[in-house]
């Protein structure tokens, strides 16, 4: 069993799984009833995207490709991800890694400058199985 870390509205791979959304908003002009269809995700989960300020901050540091903004945007959200909450989310999917398929995943299209990057880095660090 394995998570993997996709591109929302990216075709979906053979035997992914749950697609959960992990993005502070739904897909613009897309109704809520196709957003599986449409390969976007089947779950919405937004405990585990960044706040909406940090996502500004995120989008900055993407459209100047500033490694400095980029390095403060990652500090702020893995102290968000270290919260209680989130902390235990993570668990949860990092658990369920062994059990079952999954997906979680954002919009952007570098993952490199993506907050599933992050994410990635948490699920391994708590002994996910990521693909």
């Amino acid at each position: 069993m394995t998570i993997r870390i996709v591109r929302l509205g990216s075709p979906r791979a053979e035997g992914e799984g749950l697609r959960i959304g992990t993005v502070r908003r739904p897909p613009r002009g897309v109704r809520k009833e196709d957003f599986a269809a449409k390969d976007f995700y089947d779950v919405w989960f937004p405990n585990l995207s960044p706040t909406d300020e940090l996502v500004k901050e995120a989008q900055a540091a993407q459209a100047s490709q500033d490694d400095k903004a980029w390095a403060a945007f990652t500090r702020k959200f893995v102290a968000e991800l270290k919260q209680p909450a989130a902390s235990r989310e993570l668990d949860l999917l990092a658990a369920l890694s062994h059990q079952t398929n999954l997906s979680v995943g954002c919009y952007c299209e570098d993952e490199r400058h993506c907050h599933r990057s992050i994410l990635r880095e948490q699920l391994l660090q708590r002994g996910a199985d990521v693909q």
